[in-house]
């Protein structure tokens, strides 16, 4: 493989650059291969990137070098370059990349982007969140084992509002619940549910569930993060590659898999091409959280839960 070329993606130019250095050293795999997957995996995850404002997580050096977050769309970014400008707390702006296209993908990943951390509303909808997150986050002596069962119980809140929910590994150590709303709604009000579910589950089973963030209240549990509903939060997005010592991807699953993993206590943990696999079997799982049109729950509703 060449160490450099300027690719011609949709009729515009993209130089990718140093493709046979090594970024994840534990398994080999390349620069050149992070490109590859990220090209092969577009047609499932540019929908879900789409006019979403994206904080650029580099690691220039590989996985076990150095890392950076870069808010700001970097200043050399191709004319074409989608954006969205976002208000700061100080008064100030970002103006982040958003990833639109193949061509953008492809320039995100040169710059080492390997992780495509997003925000839950799409530009120019700022305030208006398109789901509903929860992060469920093992805390020591627990594992992501202990997270598919608090994941089916979140599943069973929401099949009981009759509202559909949908599934994802982190790619890391734990697992994420999404709810897809695509209706009038502001951050305020799914933080507000997020949490009452999160608090309710700590009173259900307070031997399995942690809502609140001290890491001292963690142990043997899991945490079911409700603060990802914020306009300020992202999180890493289906599909994405995560910087663990192999490659491993955000990977959206079905209730039947992470059900039947749960009763034999094995984990599921994907690659690169493990996903690709999957996407030619079975489509994107994740789907649905493009066009499904759901109300969010009135907090009210979840007294009767």
């Amino acid at each position: 493989m060449a160490s450099s070329a300027t690719l011609d993606i949709d009729g515009r130019s993209v130089t990718v650059s140093n493709l046979d250095k090594v970024f994840y050293p534990r398994t080999g795999f390349t620069k050149g291969a992070v490109i590859d997957y990220y090209i092969k995996v577009a047609p499932v995850l540019l929908p879900h990137l789409t006019r979403r404002p994206l904080s650029l997580k580099r690691y220039p050096n590989g996985v076990e070098g150095v890392f950076f977050y870069e808010k700001e769309c970097p200043a050399h970014r191709p004319d074409w370059m989608a954006t969205a400008r976002a208000p700061k707390n100080d008064g100030g702006s970002v103006n982040y990349c958003v990833i639109d296209d193949l061509p953008s993908l492809v320039w995100a990943a040169n710059l080492a982007d390997l992780e495509l951390h997003t925000f839950l509303h799409r530009a120019p909808a700022l305030s208006r969140p398109t789901s509903i997150a929860f992060d469920l986050d093992p805390g020591e002596g627990a594992s992501i084992i202990e997270c598919y069962q608090v994941a089916i119980w979140i599943k069973s809140i929401f099949d009981a509002l009759e509202l559909q929910s949908f599934a994802k590994t982190s790619g890391s150590k734990g697992l994420q619940i999404y709810v897809p709303l695509n209706t009038p709604v502001t951050y305020p009000r799914t933080k507000a549910v997020s949490h009452a579910i999160a608090t309710l589950l700590e009173r259900q089973f307070p031997e399995h569930v942690v809502s609140r963030m001290q890491k001292s209240l963690r142990k043997g549990k899991v945490l079911v993060d409700w603060s990802q509903n914020d306009a300020k939060k992202t999180t890493v997005n289906a599909y994405s590659l995560r910087a663990q010592s192999a490659p491993t991807v955000s990977t959206p699953i079905s209730w039947k898999e992470l059900t039947r993993a749960s009763n034999q206590k094995r984990i599921l943990s994907f690659g690169p091409e493990d996903v690709l696999k999957r996407i030619a079997t079975n489509g994107d799982f994740f789907l649905p959280l493009l066009h499904l049109k759901q109300k969010l729950p009135l907090l009210k509703s979840l007294a009767h839960l």
